[in-house]
């Protein structure tokens, strides 16, 4: 009987990626604190040092000219950010055939059974792939290697920057009691607070519960975490090369759980006003926007609408929702969370118009929403919104789902 032998996952994670990108570009700026996102007027990625000086993703750029006026800021190069992403996946690809592209500056690769054809073992090949990476591109990667892809990104994460850390079933306990339980991929603040209250501070913690007590208080995401944790690979490795830009998504949980339905739209058109904030930004139109609700019992209900006309304003987007409402709301049911997703985005650039008219519509509304995106890059979000927006706004409500998330742009 032939013995199945144990997968070994690579995880690289770019070290400040976007900002090493910049110091990459700009030689003269290695070692100094620099940040990205002049253009947005907020922080959108820093180096190690503008950390170490107190500053943190998401402060107003003007904040930092004031308190910190030793720091370069730049503005976001993201044609050189994903130039520098599809060269550091190519190195990766020189050594391993099944390579799933994570995010931009992240990427998985299946190395199980290559060290035969490389001549080297399995720390040799990752150690290689750093060097290459680094004299090539002259930016920094944290690397991890373990038997499953979310022990993998714990490893990846552990030393940082320029780590390399390799995870073992033997040792992957000792690094599961030093990583808190907030730190595990897919665990969000939601989620960990739950688990704390149980009782649960670090990943060993989580691991050592019992599959059936996993199954009774989270939802069965959480129970693939959990296998991944103990050395079981469930989630493969996906090495089709992305062709397409990744998907939007905002949503939010309430509590307490509501059937109200001028809430639950007026929640939806606030997914939908950031969505679009977020497509703008990025200079991108989705062809088709689902959204869903969930209900207290974990249910999801949801619908998608392909466009006629790809646009990136609301005043399109949330009529149509509101037209297609019923068919994911039912009456008498109680719902604890909403959320949108804008999916297949292309450039705005390639746009094309509609029979309709709508296009010219979405022109003319865009061009109101440069200046809102104006205002709220310089005093925050939700200066301006819909009027369809506004329960979602005024009515404060505790997010309580375990898996609320405000995910962006996977790819560029």
């Amino acid at each position: 009987m032939q013995v199945k032998k144990e997968k070994t996952i690579l995880h690289i994670d770019g070290d400040a990626f976007f900002v090493g990108v910049e110091m990459a570009k700009n030689p003269k700026l290695k070692g100094k604190p620099v940040v990205t996102g002049e253009e947005r007027g907020i922080v959108s990625a820093l180096s190690y040092e503008a950390k170490a000086l107190g500053i943190k993703r998401g402060m107003p750029i003007f904040r930092v000219k004031r308190d910190f006026p030793k720091v370069t800021i730049l503005p976001g190069d993201y044609k050189a950010y994903v130039q520098y992403s599809g060269k550091m996946f190519d190195i990766v690809r020189r050594y391993a055939d099944d390579v799933e592209e994570y995010s931009i500056d992240e990427c998985f690769a299946d190395l199980t059974g290559i060290e035969r054809l490389h001549k080297m073992n399995y720390r040799q090949i990752a150690e290689q792939i750093k060097k290459e990476i680094n004299d090539e591109l002259n930016i920094s990667v944290s690397i991890g290697l373990a038997p499953t892809k979310v022990l993998s990104k714990v490893a990846s994460k552990y030393v940082k920057p320029n780590g390399l850390t390799i995870i073992t079933k033997d040792t992957t306990l000792d690094y599961l009691s030093k990583t808190p339980i907030e730190k595990i991929w897919g665990i969000g603040p939601k989620t960990s607070d739950y688990l704390k209250r149980k009782g649960i501070i670090t990943a060993k913690d989580f691991i050592q519960k019992n599959v059936t007590w996993i199954r009774e208080n989270l939802s069965k995401p959480y129970e693939i975490l959990w296998n991944e944790l103990n050395g079981e690979y469930l989630m493969k490795i996906d090495p089709i090369t992305k062709t397409i830009y990744s998907s939007i998504q905002k949503t939010r949980s309430f509590y307490p759980a509501t059937n109200e339905k001028i809430f639950l739209l007026s929640q939806l058109s606030k997914h939908v006003e950031e969505g679009c904030a977020k497509a703008r930004y990025y200079k991108l139109v989705p062809k088709k926007v689902s959204f869903f609700l969930k209900t207290k019992d974990f249910v999801i209900n949801e619908h998608q609408i392909t466009l006629n006309s790809t646009t990136n304003v609301p005043e399109i987007l949330i009529p149509l929702i509101e037209e297609n409402f019923n068919k994911v709301y039912k009456k008498n049911i109680l719902y604890r969370t909403a959320g949108v997703t804008f999916n297949e985005l292309i450039s705005d650039d390639i746009n094309q118009g509609d029979l309709f008219g709508n296009n010219n519509l979405s022109k003319k509304f865009e061009v109101i929403h440069k200046q809102i995106d104006s205002l709220e890059n310089k005093f925050g979000k939700h200066i301006v919104y819909l009027a369809s927006t506004q329960k979602a706004i005024k009515r404060k409500v505790k997010g309580t789902d375990s898996d609320d998330f405000d995910r962006d742009l996977l790819f560029l």
